[in-house]
Protein backbone atom coordinates (compact mmCIF):
# COMPACT_ATOMS: atom_id res chain seq x y z
CA UNK A 1 0.00 0.00 0.00
CA UNK A 2 1.27 3.63 -0.48
CA UNK A 3 1.61 6.14 2.09
CA UNK A 4 -1.19 7.53 0.74
CA UNK A 5 -3.76 5.30 0.60
CA UNK A 6 -5.63 3.95 3.84
CA UNK A 7 -6.86 0.62 4.62
CA UNK A 8 -10.49 1.61 5.02
CA UNK A 9 -10.57 3.83 2.07
CA UNK A 10 -9.06 0.66 0.12
CA UNK A 11 -11.87 -1.56 1.64
CA UNK A 12 -14.82 0.83 1.39
CA UNK A 13 -13.44 0.74 -2.63
CA UNK A 14 -13.09 -2.60 -3.09
CA UNK A 15 -16.14 -3.11 -1.26
CA UNK A 16 -17.92 -0.66 -3.79
CA UNK A 17 -16.01 -2.58 -7.01
CA UNK A 18 -17.82 -5.44 -5.75
CA UNK A 19 -21.18 -4.79 -5.33
CA UNK A 20 -21.44 -2.76 -8.08
CA UNK A 21 -19.90 -5.48 -10.49
CA UNK A 22 -20.86 -8.36 -8.82
CA UNK A 23 -17.81 -9.93 -8.56
CA UNK A 24 -17.73 -13.29 -6.40
CA UNK A 25 -13.97 -12.98 -4.92
CA UNK A 26 -13.52 -9.72 -3.33
CA UNK A 27 -10.33 -11.26 -1.81
CA UNK A 28 -8.44 -11.74 -5.17
CA UNK A 29 -8.59 -7.61 -6.08
CA UNK A 30 -5.63 -5.97 -4.05
CA UNK A 31 -4.90 -2.55 -4.54
CA UNK A 32 -2.15 -3.54 -7.56
CA UNK A 33 -5.05 -5.41 -9.60
CA UNK A 34 -5.48 -3.67 -12.85
CA UNK A 35 -8.84 -2.84 -13.26
CA UNK A 36 -9.47 -1.33 -16.89
CA UNK A 37 -8.32 -4.45 -19.45
CA UNK A 38 -8.21 -6.97 -16.75
CA UNK A 39 -11.73 -7.10 -15.47
CA UNK A 40 -14.19 -8.18 -18.19
CA UNK A 41 -17.06 -6.71 -15.99
CA UNK A 42 -15.51 -3.09 -16.10
CA UNK A 43 -17.00 -1.21 -19.31
CA UNK A 44 -18.02 2.06 -19.86
CA UNK A 45 -21.36 1.60 -17.91
CA UNK A 46 -19.90 0.21 -15.02
CA UNK A 47 -17.07 2.85 -14.97
CA UNK A 48 -20.24 5.41 -14.24
CA UNK A 49 -22.18 3.51 -12.01
CA UNK A 50 -18.67 2.94 -9.67
CA UNK A 51 -18.18 6.64 -10.18
CA UNK A 52 -21.22 7.52 -9.19
CA UNK A 53 -21.49 4.88 -6.11
CA UNK A 54 -17.88 7.02 -5.03
CA UNK A 55 -19.93 10.28 -5.34
CA UNK A 56 -22.79 9.35 -2.97
CA UNK A 57 -20.14 7.22 -0.36
CA UNK A 58 -18.09 10.29 -0.10
CA UNK A 59 -20.08 12.80 -0.75
CA UNK A 60 -18.07 14.61 -3.76
CA UNK A 61 -18.49 15.61 -7.45
CA UNK A 62 -16.25 14.29 -9.58
CA UNK A 63 -16.38 16.33 -12.70
CA UNK A 64 -15.96 14.38 -16.66
CA UNK A 65 -12.38 16.10 -16.97
CA UNK A 66 -11.32 14.60 -14.00
CA UNK A 67 -11.32 10.65 -15.22
CA UNK A 68 -8.56 9.24 -17.29
CA UNK A 69 -7.87 5.72 -17.97
CA UNK A 70 -5.11 6.40 -15.46
CA UNK A 71 -7.79 6.60 -12.75
CA UNK A 72 -9.00 3.15 -13.08
CA UNK A 73 -5.42 1.39 -13.75
CA UNK A 74 -5.73 -0.25 -10.58
CA UNK A 75 -7.24 -0.62 -7.03
CA UNK A 76 -4.91 1.54 -6.12
CA UNK A 77 -5.01 4.29 -7.99
CA UNK A 78 -8.78 4.42 -8.09
CA UNK A 79 -8.17 4.61 -3.94
CA UNK A 80 -5.77 7.56 -4.51
CA UNK A 81 -8.28 9.45 -6.62
CA UNK A 82 -11.01 8.82 -4.21
CA UNK A 83 -8.47 10.07 -1.33
CA UNK A 84 -7.52 12.97 -3.47
CA UNK A 85 -11.26 13.86 -3.55
CA UNK A 86 -12.18 13.72 -0.21
CA UNK A 87 -9.09 16.03 0.90
CA UNK A 88 -10.10 18.88 -1.56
Amino acid sequence: MTDATTPSTLTSVRDILVQTLQLSDSDAITEDTELLGNIPEIDSMAVVTILTALEEQYDFFIDDSEISAETFETLGTLVEFVERKCGE
